[in-house]
């Protein structure tokens, strides 16, 4: 039986490792972005779009398993409020489009910190969108919660990229019940998403840092 995806994001970090990692195990997949990715011998759809308009596109949401990696940060959006629509509004949307076209599960990931009751405004926008999104009540929610996540980026995020040189120093000792503070490969989150989806298990699942990289662990190509 063919498999079908959707994915947002692509051109992130975390999302331009999952599209790679998709082609493997999907059929069809279709990729709603707002510029265009510009890769050669191209094996999904592309679909250039307003994610202002999400809801004009709803029935490309008919598919299996929809991948959500939209994300940003204050600096590059510009205001809270500009940053708010990126992480709280357009994925909020794509789930509730998801769930209209009958999409049969949703993968998404927010921050460690996240919690609606944070004083953090980063934090907080991620809580408030992992409760609205469990509101839902979707056949299947899988929310992806990583620590410092460690990449390649496009962008300059210095404090960031400080961390990451920092972060082979420390991690080793982060065991135990510290394992979740542990940064972790953008590629790790990618391949832990598919195993997720793989699974089949409805209901909603959320995934620590530590848990991210056992699901990595068991991806099989």
């Amino acid at each position: 039986m063919s498999k079908s995806a959707l994915l947002l994001g692509a051109t992130g970090l975390v999302g331009g490792h999952l599209l790679s990692l998709l082609t493997l195990r999907y059929e069809r997949i279709v990729v709603l972005t707002r510029r265009e990715l510009n890769k050669q011998d191209a094996v999904y759809e592309e679909h250039l779009i307003a994610f202002d308009k999400l809801k004009e596109h709803e029935s490309l949401f008919n598919v299996d398993d929809v991948y959500c990696c939209l994300g940003t940060t204050i600096k590059k959006a510009g205001s809270q409020a500009a940053f708010r629509k990126v992480d709280y509004d357009y994925p909020l949307e794509a789930a509730q489009c998801a769930k209209r076209a009958g999409a049969k599960r949703f993968l998404v990931v927010t921050a460690m910190g996240a919690d609606p009751k944070s004083p953090f405004f980063y934090s907080r926008v991620k809580g408030e969108l992992e409760a609205s999104l469990e509101e839902l009540q979707l056949p299947e929610l899988h929310i992806l919660k990583p620590s410092l996540i460690l990449g390649d980026r496009k962008e300059e995020r210095t404090a960031e990229q400080f961390a990451q040189q920092l972060s082979p120093l420390f991690s080793w000792m982060l065991i135990g019940p510290l394992k979740r503070y542990r940064p972790i490969q953008a590629k790790h989150i990618a391949m832990a998403m598919i195993e997720a989806a793989n699974r089949q298990e409805p209901g909603t699942h959320r995934y620590r840092s530590d848990q991210i990289e056992e699901w990595a662990a068991g991806y099989a190509d």
